[in-house]
């Protein structure tokens, strides 16, 4: 059976061959050795690379499969600066966040649609916090924003918010560093994010919330953006 897929990681293996994580529709998140792959005249060099849709077969037992052939489906989705630090960033998230083997097809949908969002020029900040929002729902990790973590009650618009990891937001009683306003956390809870202030606040939010499921692993395409926006000429 062929299966859609994504390379999200490679990196070379033996002389030849690299050892590939891709994440495909059907099978979710898959270990791969493509043996021979780095030889000049392999079908696969140069195809096994982020943001190419392609057609996989691949089988065998254990964690880590072999591939058997590749194809691309599409040309590569053309992403470049930012939006290639944007890309890489999904890619990282879906390595770390979902469990090997295990189907994620709807996610899958979710993240061919935000690269092409990507690479046709869509602001950057909105499409990774929907997809950040998107994944923290279907993996269980999503919270109430609309409700007070500890009584139940009501979030209310003009209070003043902190979050806790795995709990939800809890009431203070004035604004602290880092607190979340009711109102924009009733717009987070709609995805309402045209307002500065609101999209600010579901950056924040999260950073938090995916922390103890990233384990404190430093993303390597957060230290490219850092890197990109220094070496800007408008930094």
């Amino acid at each position: 059976m062929a299966h859609a897929a994504f390379v999200i990681h490679s990196r070379p293996y033996r002389e030849t061959s690299q050892l590939v994580e891709v994440f495909t529709r059907e099978q979710g998140r898959q270990s791969l050795v493509a043996r021979g792959s780095r030889q000049p005249r392999s079908s696969l060099k140069g195809l096994l690379q982020p943001f190419v849709p392609l057609r996989l077969t691949f089988g065998g037992k254990g964690e880590l499969k072999t591939l058997y052939s590749a194809e691309a489906t599409g040309p590569a989705i053309a992403l470049a600066g930012p939006a290639l630090y944007s890309g890489l960033y999904l890619n990282e998230l879906i390595y770390y966040l979902l469990e090997v083997q295990t189907p994620f097809d709807e996610v899958f949908d979710v993240y061919q649609d935000t690269l092409q969002q990507l690479a046709l020029g869509s602001a950057l900040e909105p499409c990774l916090r929907y997809f950040e929002f998107y994944m923290l729902n279907v993996l269980g990790y999503g919270v109430d924003f609309t409700q007070e973590a500890h009584t139940g009650a009501a979030v209310s618009s003009r209070g003043w918010y902190a979050y806790l990891p795995e709990a939800g937001f809890v009431a203070l009683e004035r604004a602290e560093p880092g607190a979340f306003r009711g109102d924009w956390l009733y717009a987070l809870a709609e995805l309402e994010l045209s307002s500065p202030e609101v999209l600010a606040a579901a950056k924040r939010f999260s950073r938090l919330a995916l922390a103890p499921y990233l384990e404190g692993r430093e993303l390597k395409s957060r230290a490219l953006f850092i890197k990109g926006k220094r070496g800007s000429p408008s930094e």
